[in-house]
């Protein structure tokens, strides 16, 4: 592609985000052979210091993050069950085979994601949340939401304890590991483990809200390591991408180790491994991860057959992803395929039967369906052939039943549709304990509405209207939650006795499933 086409395409490209995206500040780049196309930065690190963002500006890249981490433990330890003993460690309580550190890079341990957990201990949204808290939760761990191997489910506890790994063997610290071991070698300058979420050092914050009501700096208090710890600015993340097309041809290179193809037990192939989404986007194989805190989006992708490589960052709550797939589409000079009409078919609630969680579908409009089952709301067209497709996961009628295939989560399942009374609320209300966890859930019939509310070691969690779904499943909102954004919303699948009472209660969001809480009043 012509070097000077390519540029302006995507100088246009990015000079709309400002607008398209709109927020405080933000910042992208296109590296294409190794030669740095864009490099743009607009708006504000901080409105209130009247900072301007910068390229050099720190940013915290949170969830990409993970692909680093990753590269930490295959440079230390290339055989990466030299992990696992110290990984056992961690899990006092687990029952069965504790997974491999090679299932934890992969999304495939089974274990339930410890940031949903927090929730369920009753977490409030502020909570300061440090190495203490996080070891406790995750060593509660008893029970796994699946076999390792498996099936995949996204689990940021993973990379906490495969960082933790790596710093207990190399009895050094993971800020000291990732400086020598990855940063310094890719020409990261600034890249630093930015744990503590209260503050950067050069000032730069985070904002939530919107144009509508305003934007105000978003308060964090976790303490991140090897799962989204990572500060770094865009200059940095120019770095990573030129280091990756400088060692394209090195089949034993850094990168290639971490996009090399993975597989899940049946050897079935994964779409995602050593932190890294494997995605085909306008019919090229993309490498990608994209990173959320409260107040902070970003994105990174890469295409290897075209040498070209996006970023975007956002201190505020848009969607960086599409915004990066913009990007990309302009750089590929490609115009978007029109969306076919989503069929009218697909509405109502359904229970998926393995993973005992509730699916909703609202329409928007004659193009799409808005599908609420995972960890957020997933937007689906037309496949032209009857059924819904979002390019990963599709659905469709065949003989009256309702099938889902979810390739990336390994699953293909029939739905079994809710239908019926869906606000009966006598016998509902009660405390029922989740013994694994030690934990409650409270549900309270406020003058003929549930209400509902999570408590245990880390608090007591605010009062939630719950949604009627289907006959004895309702759904728990989570708005706010310690990470980015809410785990989803929780099923809460109620079990009756003889005398119509609710005896337990099957709760789970798409992180945390397949939790039994017991009556105890």
């Amino acid at each position: 592609m012509s070097a000077l086409a390519l540029a302006k395409r995507v100088d246009a490209a990015i000079s709309a985000l400002a607008h398209r995206y709109p927020g405080p500040g933000g910042a992208a780049a296109v590296v294409y052979q190794g030669e740095i196309v864009a490099r743009r930065a607009w708006g504000f690190a901080n409105a209130e210091l009247r900072l301007a963002f910068t390229p050099r500006s720190l940013f915290r890249i949170c969830s990409i993050t993970k692909q680093f981490t990753c590269a930490l433990a295959l440079e230390t330890f290339p055989d990466l069950e030299a992990l696992d003993e110290v990984v056992a460690a961690r899990l006092p309580r687990l029952e069965g085979p504790p997974p491999h550190a090679r299932d934890m890079a992969h999304n495939q341990s089974g274990l339930r994601d410890y940031w949903a957990l927090a929730m369920l201990h009753g977490a409030p949204a502020e909570l300061p949340f440090g190495e203490i808290q996080a070891r406790e939760v995750i060593a509660r761990n008893q029970t796994r939401q699946f076999a390792p191997g498996s099936r995949y489910s996204y689990s940021n506890q993973n990379f906490r304890l495969l960082g933790d790994a790596v710093c207990e063997r190399r009895g050094e610290g993971l800020a000291d590991l990732l400086r020598r071991e990855i940063f310094a070698p890719s020409g990261m300058e600034t890249a630093f483990l930015a744990a503590d979420t209260r503050a950067m050092p050069d000032g730069t914050e985070g904002y939530e809200g919107d144009v509508a009501s305003g934007f105000r700096p978003a308060r964090n208090n976790i303490v991140w390591t090897g799962d989204a710890g990572i500060g770094a600015s865009l200059d940095d993340m120019i770095a990573w991408e030129r280091r990756i097309d400088a060692e394209r041809d090195d089949p034993d290179s850094l990168y290639r180790r971490l996009s090399a193809p993975v597989a899940f037990a049946d050897g079935a192939p994964a779409a995602y491994g050593f932190g890294l989404g494997r995605a085909t986007r306008f019919e090229r194989r993309l490498t990608n991860h994209g990173g959320a805190l409260r107040g902070w989006r970003s994105h990174r992708l890469h295409s290897a057959a075209d040498r070209l490589s996006v970023v975007v960052l956002f201190n505020h709550l848009s969607d960086a992803a599409s915004a990066a797939h913009e990007i990309l589409a302009a750089a590929l000079d490609i115009v978007p395929a029109p969306q076919a009409p989503a069929p009218e078919a697909f509405r109502g609630a359904w229970i998926e039967p393995e993973t005992g969680l509730s699916l909703r579908f609202a329409r928007e409009g004659a193009l799409a369906v808005r599908m609420k089952f995972g960890h957020s709301p997933e937007l689906f067209h037309g496949d032209g052939d009857g059924g819904l497709t979002d390019g990963e996961s599709t659905l469709s009628f065949v003989e009256g039943a309702l099938k889902m295939t979810r390739a990336r989560d390994h699953l293909s399942t029939t739905l079994r549709p809710l239908e019926g009374t869906t606000r009966d609320t006598a016998g509902c209300a009660g405390r029922f304990h989740c013994a694994e966890l030690d934990a409650d859930l409270q549900v309270v019939d406020a003058g003929g509405t549930l209400y509902g509310g999570f408590s245990g070691f880390l608090g007591q969690g605010r009062m939630e209207l719950l949604a009627p779904v289907g006959p004895d499943v309702w759904a728990l909102p989570c708005p706010r939650a310690l990470d980015h954004t809410p785990p989803g919303d929780w099923t809460l699948a109620f079990h009756r006795t003889g005398d119509g009472r609710a005896s337990s209660v099957q709760v789970g969001c798409w992180l945390a499933r397949g939790l039994t809480y017991e009556r105890v009043d």
